[in-house]
């Protein structure tokens, strides 16, 4: 038995859904423990391209469980629009889903309020996705949150509702002067969505929980990164979750003595999406470069990813934070071609050096990056699948990786395609 925790080492966008895709082969169920439909999971099978929101990647192997965990926000629309879209492609989506019942609802007034804060920000803004992430997560914690659960009971989500959208329309006409929401109108929608997610509603934990007695291999998988997690990341540009290891805990309703192992996917270059400090962002033509042939456009928006050397004292931070048991590179073959690859191995600010994450974030956007220099291959390494194969060059860049970070490389992605890959060592 293995409970496997698959986490983002970077600012997300480290290529997850192919591994969990990959890894679920061997396992039993596969749950996603936090975030919403602004994450997006790019899996290619047989040539054809899968891009999931809310869903794990496990979805695309027959007969596999997958749970939507209470730790995750659920925009309803979205996710049935996402049912649908599977559905038409021929993937089965019935009794292999299961969406918990104390998930929290994206309301519509949650993207209405997030849309009037990010314009007041103005150049302050943080660069949401504007779909109603945080504001649901701010609704959780302010315990006046709508959870999947009440769309079995329409009498009690009504009275929920009314109440909310009494405290909503206030906010969103006195400050924002915005338009309100009709209490009929929504509860109306959501009924409806009601009707057509109910068969999937369940009690999660208990499954899970079920399946860990029974010794069966569970795949845990996270949204964004850990750089972008609400305690760990570079505060306020994060996410509203834990991204980190320890969200699977919480928003799966599992011991932490139950995870065997916790694996953090790392791109072997480093990209970041929206606003925040990047000291290793690469500002020229070979930045360009690198989004253009990785392809680094969000799956979920189409914004454009900054692109950057890897970055040592980041993943130092999220080893620690994490306490990865192994590591997986994505996107080495978006390297090729390059005469001179670079690592950053500190930072330096106001004449002092930084082997260590800074917590400040006015520290942080200061910060310079002392880079150590790597000859870099000409030889194509995609769709390579052994370790010996790979230039002697990528070889070694690997090996650096490992040595740096104390943390063995244990699965090695050489392009998209679910077979491109080298596994050098098998987790389940």
């Amino acid at each position: 038995m293995a409970v496997i925790v698959i986490v983002g080492a970077q600012w997300g966008d480290e290529g997850k859904g192919k591994i969990v895709d990959v890894l679920t082969e061997k396992a039993d169920c596969v749950a996603r423990y936090q975030g919403g439909h602004n994450a997006g999971h790019t899996v290619v099978i047989n040539n054809e391209k899968f891009i999931l929101h809310i869903i794990p990647s496990g979805i695309l192997h027959k007969g596999k469980p997958c749970i939507i965990g209470n730790g995750v926000v659920v925009d309803p629309l979205s996710l049935i629009e996402e049912i649908e879209g599977l559905k038409k492609r021929g993937i089965e989506v019935g009794n292999n889903l299961f969406l918990s019942k104390n998930a929290h609802l994206i309301m519509p007034y949650h993207s209405a309020i997030e849309r009037e804060q990010e314009k007041l920000k103005g150049s302050k803004k943080i660069g949401t996705t504007g779909k109603g992430i945080g504001p649901a997560y701010v609704d959780k914690i302010a315990r006046i949150g709508m959870r999947t659960g009440d769309l079995l009971y329409p009498e009690i989500f009504k009275e929920k509702l009314r109440t909310n959208l009494t405290h909503v329309n206030l906010i969103l006409k006195s400050l924002y002067k915005a338009e309100g929401f009709d209490l009929d109108d929504v509860y109306r929608e959501y009924m409806g969505y009601a009707e057509r997610l109910s068969e999937y509603i369940a009690d999660t934990d208990v499954i899970l929980n079920k399946m860990i007695d029974e010794k069966k291999n569970l795949l845990f998988e996270g949204a964004q990164g850990t750089l972008l997690d609400v305690d760990h990341g570079t505060y306020p540009y994060v996410t509203s979750s834990s991204a980190s290891a320890g969200g699977a805990c919480t928003g799966l309703g599992v011991s932490p003595i139950k995870i065997t192992k916790v694996i953090g996917i790392v791109k072997a270059y480093t990209t970041r999406v929206g606003e925040g400090p990047f000291p290793t962002e690469i500002k020229d033509s070979l930045g360009e470069k690198l989004r253009e042939k990785g392809g680094e456009y969000g799956a979920t928006t189409g914004r454009p990813r900054r692109c950057g050397w890897l970055d040592i004292v980041a993943l130092r931070h999220a080893v620690r934070i994490n306490g990865f048991s192994g590591l997986v590179i994505t996107k080495l073959d978006i390297l090729d071609g390059i005469k001179k690859i670079k690592i950053c191995t500190a930072y330096k600010c106001d004449g002092k050096k930084y082997k260590e994450f800074p917590k400040e974030l006015h520290l942080l956007e200061r910060c310079e990056p002392v880079y150590e220099e790597f000859s870099g291959w000409e030889e194509n390494t995609s769709g390579v699948k052994k370790f010996g194969n790979l230039p002697k060059e990528a070889q070694s860049y690997i090996k650096n990786i490992e040595k740096m970070l104390g943390v063995e490389i244990q699965i090695i992605s050489s392009g998209q395609k679910r077979d491109e890959i080298i596994m050098t060592k098998e987790l389940f």
